[in-house]
């Protein structure tokens, strides 16, 4: 099995517990601290990251250049603005909706991979790119009073739009992420994706802390109380959301942004799993045809 493969399984499993031990912070905290958590927790070991590789392990650390600080940039500022995005959607009361089209993310990232880095992807990987984003809308909607007449017309619904453009501004930061990684590239004495991925995760997520740091001392100041008080359970946020990230950043270094994120799709299997084998919850019909399709999705991507 190939490299970036592995990773992206190991970062979809880390991300599911950093996001069930932020769901815990929800009831300490409110969605601005419990999302800043994830950054403001995550920076010191993203820069441990950085150092073990630099000092431990003796591996240059690259140069950056003008075109790595403009797509990091777009990259950190894209996903904290799909982050709001999505967040937003859940004070409507037609939400599922709205979520579903944000998980059109793996298709949006291979539009921008293409008009941004020019990557092609082939008609096999279009069609396993499609089945798996379906399968994630149905688990989206599963527990939702849909019919046909109703999901037809919920694509022109304020929410579905919202939804679309919180998708498209993932898309937009997985593609701009990777962009950055292979920047550094000609700076190192040969290419590194894990120096690479490291460095780029080290800015980004420094960047996002002091925006999302200054944003609650002017906004929310009450908010920073609650997180310096919850910090046993945020540096456990902030290792595996960094860990995650980490992961994330290494397979899009190594393979296109859309193909990585179809496959780390897989942390719906995961969220399954731990509701049915540790919470005890069930599933119903609908959810299981979507986790099938999710595993049809990957599978065809890995074959074709």
């Amino acid at each position: 099995m190939q490299t970036w493969i592995l990773i992206t399984i190991a970062a979809a499993f880390l991300q599911n517990i950093r996001s069930a031990m932020q769901k815990h912070l929800k009831g300490v905290m409110g969605t601005t601290g419990a999302t800043f958590v994830r950054f403001g927790y995550g920076l010191p070991f993203a820069f441990a990251y950085l150092a073990i590789l630099w000092r431990g392990f003796d591996r240059p650390l690259p140069v950056p250049d003008g075109q790595f600080f403009l797509w990091a940039v777009i990259g950190g500022f894209a996903q904290i603005t799909a982050t709001f995005l999505l967040v937003h959607l859940f004070s409507f009361r037609n939400f599922a909706v709205g979520t579903a089209y944000s998980r059109t993310e793996p298709a949006q990232a291979a539009l921008f991979g293409l008009i941004f880095l020019g990557e092609a992807a082939s008609q096999g990987t279009l069609i396993a790119i499609a089945i798996s984003v379906i399968g994630v809308m149905i688990i989206s909607v599963a527990r939702t009073p849909l019919s046909v007449k109703s999901l037809v017309t919920s694509v022109f619904t304020r929410t579905a739009g919202i939804g679309l453009l919180s998708g498209t501004f993932f898309g937009l930061s997985a593609v701009s992420y990777r962009s950055a990684s292979l920047a550094l590239a000609p700076s190192l004495p040969a290419p590194d994706f894990v120096v690479q991925a490291s460095f780029t995760l080290g800015f980004v997520i420094l960047l996002q802390t002091l925006t999302m740091l200054a944003w609650i001392l002017v906004r929310e100041p009450e908010e920073l109380k609650r997180v310096i008080t919850a910090w046993r359970p945020g540096l456990l946020v902030g290792f595996a959301g960094a860990s995650a990230s980490f992961g994330w950043f290494m397979a899009m270094t190594l393979q296109q942004a859309a193909i990585v994120k179809v496959v780390a799709q897989v942390e719906m299997l995961f969220t399954f799993a731990s509701a049915v084998f540790i919470f005890r919850e069930w599933i119903n019909r609908l959810e299981v045809i979507g986790c099938l399709l999710i595993v049809l999705g990957v599978v065809m991507l890995l074959v074709v």
